[in-house]
């Protein structure tokens, strides 16, 4: 069995048999884990300020977050309703391991997200040399932009989805009598995927142009599916986000406005494959 070619031999136009194309796979996944260990590494050696500082953050009335919601409150004539200033979390941890699993984990996950680029970068290199050259000129500078759109959903996930979570959640009570005792297990686990969920979300652009490339979805599909993506945003982001509508808002609308950005590209596209079959005919 042939599968595509890899980057030695393309020059000689010999074809990876499946048991290369197995091992070639292995090397790159080996090349990624080592670089996730190593930002994992890092991340262990700040974790006392990534737990204080980064992981903590949202959980205090100090969070820049809150000041800035505080003050756009304020410019909009709201007084202090979006201010944040008692903000009193109390947590725990109940199981004998439970701190040590959420520092594993944060440290693998923080490792993962420093490592990302080349993460991807490993991935590319396995699945380029199934592009042709003119699909190869079409994608040039994607693993700048997939890490940018990954760096920028996290840091939208962290600073803008996190807090609205993590302060309506602090507040809500379904009876006085109950108070709020988080696990710091329970905590992290709600603060990961978004803060992941995020990342990923943010290459739906990308995502929309390569299967644009692929020929699997047109801007007239993304148009007439614009109304079903729209709801499909707003269940998401009222599953991951307090159910009020600020918060709604502020998750849908960044979302939206990607999807446009991916009509935008598919749009381009098309354009690009016409003018080029119009030259290929003349």
């Amino acid at each position: 069995m042939k599968l595509f070619r890899s980057k030695s031999r393309e020059d000689s136009g010999a074809e990876m048999s499946f048991v290369e194309h197995l091992e070639e796979l292995r090397s790159h996944l080996f090349k990624s884990a080592v670089a996730v260990l190593i930002g994992s590494v890092v991340v262990g050696i700040y974790s006392k300020f990534i737990f204080r500082h980064i992981l903590m953050g949202p959980a205090h009335a100090d969070f820049p977050t809150y000041a800035i919601l505080c003050k756009l409150s304020q410019h909009l004539g709201l007084g202090s309703k979006l201010c944040m200033d008692e903000l009193t979390i109390k947590m725990q941890s109940n199981t004998v391991a439970g701190q040590f699993g959420v520092y594993f984990n944060v440290i693998i996950i923080g490792g993962f997200i420093l490592a990302f680029p080349y993460v991807f970068y490993q991935f590319w290199k396995f699945f380029r040399p199934a592009l042709t050259k003119r699909e190869l000129r079409s994608t040039r500078g994607v693993i700048f932009w997939v890490s940018f759109l990954f760096f920028l959903g996290v840091f939208f996930g962290y600073f803008v989805i996190a807090p609205y979570t993590v302060s309506f959640f602090s507040k809500f009570q379904v009876d006085e009598t109950i108070t709020n005792f988080w696990t710091i297990s329970s905590y992290f686990g709600t603060l990961a995927p978004i803060i992941l969920g995020a990342g990923l979300a943010f290459q739906l652009p990308l995502v929309l142009f390569f299967l644009a490339k692929a020929g699997i979805v047109s801007s007239a599909f993304l148009k007439r599916s614009r109304k079903y993506a729209i709801i499909i945003i707003l269940v998401l982001c009222g599953i991951i986000t307090p159910p009020d509508m600020l918060s709604q808002i502020v998750c849908s609308v960044p979302l939206i406005l990607l999807y446009e950005v991916g009509l935008i590209l598919t749009k381009r596209v098309e354009k690009r494959e016409a003018k080029q079959e119009i030259a290929e005919w003349s």
